[in-house]
């Protein structure tokens, strides 16, 4: 699951490939314990994605601070997409993680990803890309860690499918003039998993500015596959591999309880084929958040 800047020309993804880096607990600033123990998150997001498609997102948060060690955070998200003559709207996931902080500088996570749609949204009878889905469609396990030492920030983070979604995009299946024709089939697909790994530090700027730039990596751990139109089940080539992105993010102090984030970033390395549907060449992301 953060940043804008358009680059000409660059297709790449703005996130990981199932949204996890986006997460509160793998962001910068992991580490902080909130104070007071209650926290609303509210953010929107503009991307541009493969196929001139433009993509809106939309997340509520809400993290909670059980004593000095313990905490639980939960996020609800939406992703609207427009382009190739077609826009689509919905609600996308909801995540639930809990967290310890340990040995001062380590922070464990471990939560899930659950759906809100099935990944198989249609437009007049008919499948869509993956490029079109508001969710992946998946359960997911996220299990992560967050470690800071000396102003630098690290975290390390896994999210692996637990079930695939009912996505039923079949490329062979349409006319050759069809505006889908160019999208990589996803018919019963099968998605691996992520690995992340972010490195960031953040710098102070006065009394109510902080920049933190940030380096991200994601690995994705095997090809995805489908379904062809033959019953057989196809890998399909380059959609294994690294990810790299360079984020900054940019807070502001409205006051002790009050505070906005903009965060930024480009893709530096991308892998050949995503056919998940999360190229971003660009992401930009507005948070405001309170806490009470």
């Amino acid at each position: 699951m953060s940043v804008l800047l358009h680059v000409a020309d660059l297709s790449a993804q703005g996130c990981s490939d199932a949204g996890f880096c986006t997460l509160n607990n793998f962001k910068p600033n992991a580490i902080d314990t909130t104070t007071p123990a209650n926290q609303v998150r509210i953010g929107a997001s503009i991307g541009g994605a493969d196929h001139s498609i433009t993509v809106f997102g939309n997340y509520l948060e809400y993290n909670r601070s059980l004593g000095k060690r313990f905490g639980f955070d939960a996020k609800i998200t939406s992703l609207a997409q427009s382009g190739t003559e077609t826009s689509a709207f919905g609600l996308s996931d909801v995540y639930a993680n809990l967290h310890v902080k340990f040995l001062e500088k380590f922070k464990l996570s471990v939560g899930a990803k659950i759906p809100l749609t099935d990944g198989n949204a249609l437009e007049d009878g008919l499948p869509l890309p993956m490029d079109y889905q508001s969710s992946l469609g998946t359960y997911d396990l996220i299990v992560g860690l967050a470690y800071g030492i000396k102003g630098l920030q690290l975290a390390a983070a896994l999210q692996q499918p637990l079930t695939q979604n009912d996505n039923a995009f079949l490329r062979p299946s349409l006319p050759g003039d069809h505006r889908f024709s160019s999208f990589l089939s996803t018919n019963r697909f099968e998605r691996k998993g992520d690995v992340l790994l972010r490195g960031a530090i953040p710098v102070s700027a006065g009394s109510k500015f902080k920049l933190t730039p940030s380096l991200l990596l994601i690995y994705h751990l095997g090809n995805d596959q489908f379904t062809n139109d033959l019953g057989q089940q196809e890998e399909i080539e380059g959609s294994q591999g690294l990810t790299i992105n360079a984020n900054a993010y940019v807070d502001y102090m409205l006051n002790q309880h009050n505070a906005l984030q903009l965060s930024l970033g480009v893709p530096l390395l991308v892998r050949e084929a995503r056919p998940d549907g999360l190229t971003r060449s660009f992401v930009i992301n507005l948070e405001y958040s309170v806490k009470f």
